[in-house]
């Protein structure tokens, strides 16, 4: 199982649109070849920073399976009007991906 984690700073006082935009977004994830699940999380809010902490995951099959989802038509769709919502962040997007060592 390999899992792909972004982690996102949302402006405090973004987060409900933040939330929308994936909850409303098509990613056509479940018709990828070796796609399995996929979380977005919610974490502590940062007054004294001004953000709340996020993370999505999407955990796949194989590394593999999710590489070649990043060089898919679905992908560069998926994230097609990402560059619009900037204005939601602090900062950039953080990527980290993990290959499962124990466990399923």
């Amino acid at each position: 199982m390999y899992v792909a984690m972004n982690r996102f700073k949302v402006a405090e006082g973004h987060e409900a649109e933040f939330e929308d935009v994936w909850k409303n977004r098509d990613s056509s994830l479940d018709q990828i070849a070796g796609f399995v699940e996929f979380r977005l999380l919610k974490g502590k809010t940062y007054p004294d920073e001004g953000y709340t902490l996020y993370a999505s995951h999407t955990f796949w099959k194989t590394e593999e399976d999710f590489q070649a989802w990043t060089r898919s038509e679905a992908f560069r769709e998926a994230h097609r009007h990402a560059g619009g919502s900037r204005h939601l962040y602090k900062g950039p997007p953080v990527f980290e991906g993990f290959n499962t060592v124990v466990g399923e």
